[in-house]
């Protein structure tokens, strides 16, 4: 018994170890990015596009027509991505036919190379991953290769195409945020071309312009003209599998490597995208939601028995939501799991269930 727990500590005291080194620097790498986009640059040349605006200076602000635009979400068979596939095309569907709404048809894009159960409930499109050992354990690394089998294969209405991930959650109607040759796309504070110009260097060379053509971007989310992909996606996938077999590289950029590797095909390609910061909202750092289109659940979320948000302060009454840190956080979930669940459950009837 006292070997059991002696391990449990050692576990939880590990857990909590890693939370808060990955929460302390991830809030600096967030104030320092935000620190440097309050500064606003100058434009280049004739560009009609500022990287710190949020649309072309000449877009108009309301357009007569409607350029419908096509949900691609890439996923797995495996049980969470189908979880998160499941809940993601609910809420597709519960705003597609909304006012102000621009979705189109919807495919999940399963690079399992083989169907699953879901196949009757979602509308899927399966393709074969990588090679075996070619993606090196980076399962995300099979992402670029999916597109551009589907745009290869695929019958395609659209004009447009939506980039999204299984663990986005639609907030409200999404109309198109894109404008002629310029995508839209969320910035993200930890993408930092600049910073890494040394390794960026390797993808794009000094012949291609500054690094600062290079938006802090990944894949997703983005709403992009369907031909544009089919020229970026090739080099997508190039620049990923090569980043992936670089060690410097591979080391550097981590999980997001393959985001970079979005933003430089882009940008080899002349891309530029408007970047949109209410195009999705990240909770713990974005606490308001209803201005935004699409909630992003992927980071450590912390909240006390009230359902209230306790800015990632653990305890033993707080139940913490994070993919990567269940097992770290299991003894917590146990103490207050029971009570939790009744209270997220009465606020989310007391809401009628919607999303605040």
């Amino acid at each position: 018994m006292a070997r059991a727990t002696t391990l449990t500590l050692v576990l939880t005291s590990l857990g909590f170890f890693f939370l808060t080194y990955n929460m302390v620097t991830t809030v600096v790498r967030y104030r320092t990015m935000s620190s440097e986009r309050s500064i606003s640059s100058n434009l280049v040349g004739q560009s009609i596009v500022d990287p710190v605006v949020e649309k072309p200076r000449n877009a108009p602000e309301e357009r007569k027509e409607r350029h419908p635009f096509h949900v691609a979400l890439t996923a797995t068979d495996s049980p969470y991505s189908k979880w998160q596939s499941r809940i993601m095309y609910y809420w597709y569907k519960k705003m597609k036919h909304l006012p102000g709404s621009e979705m189109g048809t919807f495919t999940r894009i399963l690079h399992s190379g083989r169907p699953d159960n879901l196949m009757d409930e979602i509308p899927t499109f399966i393709v074969d991953p990588l090679p075996k050992g070619l993606d090196r354990g980076y399962v995300v690394l099979n992402r670029p290769w999916a597109f551009v089998q589907w745009l290869e294969k695929a019958s395609i209405e659209e004009e447009y195409i939506l980039m999204a991930e299984p663990d986005h959650i639609f907030l409200n109607p999404l109309p198109n945020l894109s404008y002629q040759d310029y995508p839209a796309a969320f910035p993200f504070f930890y993408i930092q071309p600049k910073e890494n110009e040394n390794i960026i260097r390797k993808y794009f060379p000094e012949e291609n312009g500054p690094v600062s053509n290079i938006d802090p971007i990944g894949n997703s989310p983005v709403i992009i003209r369907k031909d544009l992909l089919e020229k970026i996606a090739p080099t997508w996938v190039n620049v990923s599998v090569r980043m992936k077999n670089d060690n410097e590289t591979d080391i550097t950029f981590g999980w997001v490597l393959e985001m970079y590797a979005y933003a430089v095909a882009s940008a080899l390609h002349g891309v530029q995208h408007i970047l949109r910061k209410d195009f999705m909202s990240q909770p713990p750092w974005d606490l308001e939601t209803k201005k935004k289109f699409i909630l992003h659940y992927t980071y450590g979320c912390d909240y006390n028995m009230k359902v209230n948000l306790t800015a990632q302060i653990l305890c033993c009454c707080c139940n913490h939501f994070l993919i990567c840190s269940f097992l770290a956080c299991l003894v917590v979930r146990v103490f207050c799991r029971k009570q939790w669940l009744f209270s997220a459950v009465e606020t989310f009837k007391h809401n009628d269930g919607r999303v605040s």
